[in-house]
């Protein structure tokens, strides 16, 4: 089941060159599938599959696009890698994502956060064409205070811990490139903060749905770490949604209401605030799928990590009309719908599925009137 040829990220991609870190990752392979659905020729770039099982293997993603293993933090080989593909989109998603794995690894944290956003700016600079890239940090940049409302782009970049500190870093690297290198070229950045995506494939460690699901696979109680924190939950194409739409409207004049300037520059993409959930209540909801129990495994010696943390997301709906798609129960079905498809299908079958929830995920916010899907 593929993307109507209406819509107007269709109109966007189809036929156009996009450059793609971390591919082989849990959004990175959801973001290249939805790209090849829409017509686009995916250039990816990054180091072999995290995980076993990975997502990108279960949905045979090789076979579909130019698989280049490497790593952002070889700045010639990132250059190398940009420069031959000439692209007409980047879309910057490879990163050491795991906040606890932070703490265990800082420095190579670090060099892949922010030095390898650095190496992909520099590929950037050298760039002599059009192309609009989105450089994808992370909602916990922002220095957190423990807020019970949410976080503007406009506030303050900060980090306890190593993951979120280096892609704070991340943000001023590339608002210093931009100012010093690129807003005179033809190349065109900003930035996407969002995080806590669900959705089908994601086996990392320490991910509060992977570690659901394979509790559930072995008849285990789901281990919960951090059971009253709250999180933005929102379906991993949500903040995708928002990334690609960024980019088209970078790239294409005519998709801009104000002058460019205003969308070379940060934003923040996150679900509804009726999202904003324990997570003891994801794993509940996620037992009213895939019945079973859950343990609570609260450790007040554990490493810092934020208890409160959701984002303000009015200038995405005010300059690009973006909004989430689908609510927090949505998202959860659709994530464990595909977890229990993947138990007993092959992977062809799979990428026939994650196309499907593409799919039906566009069909959502068409009827809902939001402007990447509906024009």
């Amino acid at each position: 089941m593929g993307v109507s040829a209406s819509n107007p990220l269709m109109n966007a991609f189809a036929g156009k060159t996009v450059w793609l870190s971390g591919h082989t990752g849990f959004k990175g392979s959801w973001l290249a599938q939805w790209l090849i659905d829409l017509g686009a020729e995916v250039h990816g770039f990054a180091l072999e599959p995290p995980t076993s099982p990975a997502l990108f293997d279960q949905i045979e993603l090789e076979k579909r696009l130019h698989h280049e293993i490497g790593d952002v933090r070889d700045v010639a080989a990132v250059r190398r890698s940009i420069l031959a593909a000439q692209p007409d989109y980047v879309f910057h998603l490879a990163a050491q994502a795991i906040v606890r794995e932070s703490f265990e690894q800082p420095v190579e944290t670090y060099g892949t956060n922010l030095m390898g956003t650095i190496h992909v700016l520099e590929g950037l600079r050298k760039l002599d064409k059009p192309c609009a890239a989105v450089i994808v940090t992370t909602d916990k940049c922002y220095e957190n205070r423990e807020w019970v409302h949410g976080y503007r782009e406009v506030d303050r970049l900060g980090g306890w811990d190593p993951y979120s500190s280096s892609k704070a870093a991340a943000e001023i690297a590339v608002d210093s490139w931009r100012r010093s290198f690129i807003q005179n070229s033809s190349v065109r950045v900003a930035t996407a903060r969002a995080g806590n995506v669900i959705g089908g494939g994601d086996w990392a460690r320490d991910r509060m749905m992977a570690d659901c699901i394979r509790a559930l696979q072995d008849s285990q109680p789901v281990p919960v770490r951090n059971k009253l924190s709250t999180r933005p939950w929102q379906f991993v194409l949500e903040p995708l949604s928002g990334y690609l739409w960024l980019a088209a409207v970078l790239a294409n004049p005519s998709l801009r209401p104000v002058d460019l300037a205003v969308f070379t520059s940060a934003f923040n993409f996150g679900p509804g605030l009726e999202s904003n959930r324990t997570v003891a209540e994801l794993v509940c909801e996620v037992l009213k799928h895939w019945p079973g129990t859950w343990e609570d495994l609260s450790d007040p010696r554990a490493v810092h990590e934020a208890q409160r943390l959701n984002l303000v997301t009015d200038k995405a709906y005010h300059l690009l009309g973006w909004k989430a798609a689908w609510g927090f129960e949505t998202a959860v079905a659709a994530t464990v719908e595909w977890y229990r498809k993947a138990t007993q299908s092959a992977p062809h079958e799979m990428a026939e599925e994650t196309s499907r929830q593409i799919a039906a995920y566009t069909s959502s916010a068409t009827a809902d009137g939001i402007l990447w899907a509906a024009g």
